[in-house]
């Protein structure tokens, strides 16, 4: 496994912005940093591991709120410069500001406007 991180290419502060994806959903949940390390405690945990970058230090996902991501898969993008997480969501809740996903906001005419993206892509809205 370790190969496969030496292929990652990390920004000039080590980092690597990291998408986490729903599973089975296929639902935006967030976007975070992976640094090395993070990445490699990922692969060795099997749960996400993360990169605060207003804490710096690693940040295990859920650890506090027990909304933890298990790892299903990880791909790597065409330039090796970003990071896609298939993972399970644990009690469906990603955002810290307790919604499922981080990407509620929508860019309207008036500026933006608080919506679940699922009901966007549903037609919902």
């Amino acid at each position: 496994m370790s190969d496969f991180v030496e292929l990652v290419r990390f920004n000039s502060s080590g980092l690597v912005p990291s998408i986490a994806q729903d599973f089975k959903s296929k639902k935006v949940l967030m976007l975070a940093w992976m640094s090395k390390e993070s990445l490699l405690k990922t692969l060795e945990t099997g749960s996400a591991v993360y990169f605060s970058r207003s804490r710096n230090c690693l940040w295990n996902k859920g650890e506090t709120s027990g909304q933890y991501q298990i790892v299903k898969d990880i791909f790597l993008d065409c330039d090796n410069d970003a990071l896609l997480l298939f993972v399970e969501q644990k009690k469906g809740i990603a955002c810290h500001t307790g919604r499922p996903s981080c990407f509620f906001r929508k860019l309207s005419k008036h500026g933006w406007e608080t919506t679940e993206v699922d009901k966007v892509i549903r037609g919902e809205e």
